[in-house]
């Protein structure tokens, strides 16, 4: 199975987890000896039992309902249609909600109710709005959870951010080329597109186990925790499958900004400290010698003419099998007392 495959398998699993504590939630709070205004009186047994048998079955709706709006729409819809499109699967939730519902209830409890009847039971309307309300809340934790990237938010709640401390990652700074040329040309709001555009199509990058840490105006930082980096070569792999992804769409690009985008890209690996910081806006921030050397060498690109340099210490633990590096030479970073040995790397 591919990252990818095992990325929305790891969404489908959280919705499916997340819904069925939402049932047991609302199970919990009916409390135990609390009696129901409708048709159907679950006790808290029965109640928690049905959390189980549910939860499970609208969690994974819901998670592939997530993972198509954000592979399908979410590139190409408005915001206004955006929310549209959310509020109509929220309501078709609810409606699919109600038909199980019916299928298994008055099932269980052997008794005989129409489903007009059903639907406009009185104990019904505050579920309906309960399922809504959890809906919404998991779509913005899911927008939150993309906005930090990875399992960040995961992360931050259980405080692993909160107390600095080191880790070992590759870095990998991807600069656009006659960026200044570009937004001269097309003016800002082309250019902003065309940064969009080239910023949505790095996604594939998910492929490789690449984390991207930010955006810094045409400027993208990639970075892996060394294991996975190293793996199968995901680090160089992640570049060229990129620059693949920009090829196929020469003629998008060309009919729509008359360019086609090319990227240059520097990659070091080394010790990171790891925190949490801000305090009216959350951010995860990585400080170290290793990030600042990663953007001095895709600096270099352009003396060097050359599309991906990398250094000696990331290459001496790459496998390269598939892959053919050349030492360019010994160079003097800025900031930097020792010379650092500088290769490119070409499939």
């Amino acid at each position: 199975m591919n990252f990818r495959n095992k990325h929305r398998w790891s969404i489908i699993l959280t919705y499916c987890i997340g819904w069925t504590l939402a049932f047991i939630f609302l199970s919990i709070v009916r409390g135990i000896g609390a009696t129901e205004d409708g048709a159907f009186d679950l006790t808290f047994n029965e109640s928690l039992l049905y959390s189980f048998m549910i939860g499970p079955f609208f969690g994974a709706i819901s998670g592939f309902a997530q993972i198509y709006i954000f592979e399908r729409i979410y590139k190409r819809a408005s915001a206004r249609k955006l929310l549209f499109i959310r509020v109509l699967l929220s309501l078709a939730f609810i409606f699919i909600l109600i038909i199980a519902s019916y299928l298994i209830i008055p099932l269980s409890f052997n008794v005989e109710i129409s489903f007009l009847e059903f639907i406009i039971d009185e104990g019904s309307f505050p579920i309906y709005f309960y399922v809504f309300c959890v809906d919404v809340f998991m779509g913005a934790l899911s927008q939150i959870n993309l906005m930090l990237g990875g399992n960040n938010l995961w992360k931050i709640l259980r405080g692993r951010f909160y107390i600095p401390h080191e880790e070992n990652r590759i870095f990998m700074f991807l600069d656009l080329q006659s960026s200044t040329e570009y937004a001269e040309r097309l003016g800002h709001i082309e250019y902003s597109m065309l940064i969009r555009d080239c910023f949505n199509d790095l996604g594939v990058v998910i492929e490789n186990e690449a984390e991207i840490y930010q955006y810094v105006g045409d400027e993208a930082i990639l970075t892996w925790k060394l294991r996975d980096g190293l793996r199968n070569q995901n680090c160089i792999n992640a570049f060229f499958n990129f620059k693949k992804q920009l090829l196929k769409k020469e003629a998008y690009y060309k009919e729509k900004y008359n360019v086609v985008p090319f990227f240059k890209a520097g990659l070091n690996d080394g010790v990171v400290v790891a925190t949490e910081v801000g305090k009216y806006k959350k951010e995860i921030a990585y400080h170290g010698d290793t990030i600042n050397t990663a953007a001095r060498i895709q600096g270099k690109c352009n003396e060097f003419q050359q599309e991906l340099l990398l250094s000696e210490s990331l290459k001496n633990k790459l496998n390269p099998t598939g892959i053919e590096f050349e030492l360019l030479g010994n160079i003097q970073l800025r900031g930097k007392r020792a010379d650092v040995h500088i290769y490119t790397a070409f499939k």
